[in-house]
């Protein structure tokens, strides 16, 4: 994105209180050192992203599947969603403690509960041990969470959207070390085929706890706990190289400020009952819960988690094939979540959320076509022939769901409930999840491909459901985003004055400046 772009699709308020020389953010010491430190909180995504394809490869181990006793149908789905239990969890608490205690903290917590699940799953002696594992792991995932607060709430105005966009994708970076280490391990005679990728589920982890301990905390949190020079010192050294002067340190405080205060002195405050308090708050809500739902009954539950169960309905039944399929599939997942995230602010949420379903239900109708084809002919070119739609599928997914399950709950909420819309995402998420894993497995071994005809009535609904409710909330601040939903209401009032503000001093500098000498 070119540094005129990043101006195009920011509000006017904000445009006017850059600096007019904008740099690209690799040739500004300050902005290299604060993405240096979002670039480790990318890393938690990895993390789950690790953690939940770990299942997916464990499946095709022969070593794995032996020691779990041979689990199928509604056992496996259990094995499978325990970790999401486990993150639902996890999540309310840890939107409790985001406002209550920092955001930081949060994610410093995760960290206790994934290496006793690690530390579990790696000396698992039993089934019961493996499953109480994958308990704590998803405990711990549900404190990652609060990483995408932080980064949303510390990240430069101008990188936020790409930013918390690019979260959700470096899952892609977990999920294809995954597959691509069950690939290498495949051959091992020996529990340590599937002990090792489980061991090395703290590698993510590790790389981001130093970032952890030098990362500040979020302004806007320092702010809502009246701690404001701690706030203005994150902002002017961060944000703006130590200028203290600078007019977007006082934008920013003064936003953020006024949004807070109002926030207080409305009606809504911090439970989860004022999501429901406000035609504004519910919209989000709705959004929150739908988008979290979405995410996991768009087909993705299938593909994702059973791929060794559609590979086999289709005569692909080698270890080594399925094995190279998943690894090759994260790799392209990566890429094209990548290109996702890119993309949101130029073709705007809106825009993204319609063309990925567009592709996902275009794709499974083609998927679910050759599947039948090939549960009555049984001609191995008709079942290998779905290989391509999957990635198509996913290619379709990646483009919006991936980058933006999180980052557009991230940035409709208001201040004070944004860690718990961020966790009723992830919740809803996960209980789609759950549905999944529980269902999906005996679904598939029931009916088959004919199993694939609900997900694509699904889509149908997604697409809807998307064109009349989703709105766009591109080149908006955090704090401006709340007129999208509120309108005019009084709440916004200061920050709609203030960017008025700003527009006028910009006029009145550029007034000065195209004046002659003298006058």
């Amino acid at each position: 994105m070119t540094k005129d772009t990043h101006r195009n699709v920011m509000g006017n308020g904000l445009r006017a209180v850059l600096p007019p020389d904008q740099k690209h953010w690799w040739q500004v010491p300050h902005l290299i050192k604060l993405n240096c430190l979002i670039g480790g909180l990318l890393l938690f995504s990895s993390t789950v992203g690790y953690d939940s394809s770990l299942m997916t490869g464990l499946q095709s181990l022969s070593s794995w599947v032996d020691f779990m006793e041979t689990p199928s149908g509604a056992w496996l789905g259990f094995i499978s969603a325990i970790q999401s239990l486990g993150s639902m969890l996890g999540l309310p608490i840890q939107a409790w403690g985001a406002n209550k205690f920092g955001r930081k903290p949060c994610v410093l917590v995760g960290y206790f509960f994934l290496f006793l699940g690690v530390g579990i799953q790696v000396g698992a002696h039993s089934p019961a041990m493996f499953i109480a594992s994958r308990f704590f792991i998803g405990i711990a995932g549900g404190w990652f969470q609060a990483a995408i607060i932080l980064l949303a709430e510390i990240a430069y105005p101008t990188h936020r959207s790409r930013l918390t966009a690019m979260y959700h994708c470096q899952y892609y970076i977990g999920s294809t070390l995954s597959a691509w280490l069950v690939f290498g391990c495949r051959n091992i005679n020996s529990m340590w085929a599937w002990k090792v990728p489980s061991l090395c589920q703290i590698v993510f982890p590790l790389l981001a706890l130093p970032v952890v301990v030098l990362c500040p905390e979020s302004p806007r949190w320092m702010i809502s706990q009246d701690r404001h020079e701690e706030a203005r010192s994150f902002l002017v050294k961060y944000h703006a190289g130590g200028d203290e002067a600078a007019p977007l340190v006082a934008f920013q405080m003064d936003e953020i400020t006024r949004s807070i205060i109002m926030e207080r002195e409305s009606k809504n405050s911090t439970s989860w009952l004022d999501m429901l308090r406000t035609k504004g708050n519910r919209h989000r809500l709705f959004i929150s819960l739908t988008l979290g739902t979405f995410a996991q009954w768009n087909g993705i539950g299938i593909v994702s988690y059973y791929l060794t169960l559609i590979l086999k309905t289709i005569g692909i039944t080698s270890v080594t094939q399925q094995t190279l399929i998943n690894g090759f599939l994260q790799v392209w997942n990566l890429v094209m979540a990548v290109v996702g995230s890119m993309l949101v602010d130029v073709a705007g949420r809106r825009t993204l959320f319609l063309l990925s379903t567009c592709i996902m239900l275009v794709s499974y109708i083609i998927i679910t076509g050759l599947s039948a084809t090939f549960a009555h002919s049984h001609v191995s070119s008709v079942g290998t022939a779905v290989i391509p739609f999957l990635f198509l599928y996913y290619g379709g997914y990646d483009i919006a769901f991936t980058p933006l399950v999180m980052a557009y709950p991230a940035e409709i909420w208001p201040f004070a409930l944004r860690a718990k819309g961020v966790a009723l995402t992830s919740v809803s998420t996960y209980l789609a999840l759950l549905f999944n894993q529980f269902v999906n497995p005996i679904a598939l071994d029931s009916i088959a491909w004919k199993y694939y005809i609900i997900y694509i009535c699904l889509l149908l609904v997604i697409m809807g459901t998307i064109y009349f409710t989703y709105p766009e909330t591109r080149g908006y601040s955090l704090e401006e985003i709340a007129v999208v939903f509120d309108g005019d209401d009084a709440s916004m009032t200061a920050v709609a004055e203030l960017r008025k503000e700003a527009e006028s001093n910009k006029k009145e500098i550029e007034h000065v400046e195209s004046s002659p000498k003298g006058i």
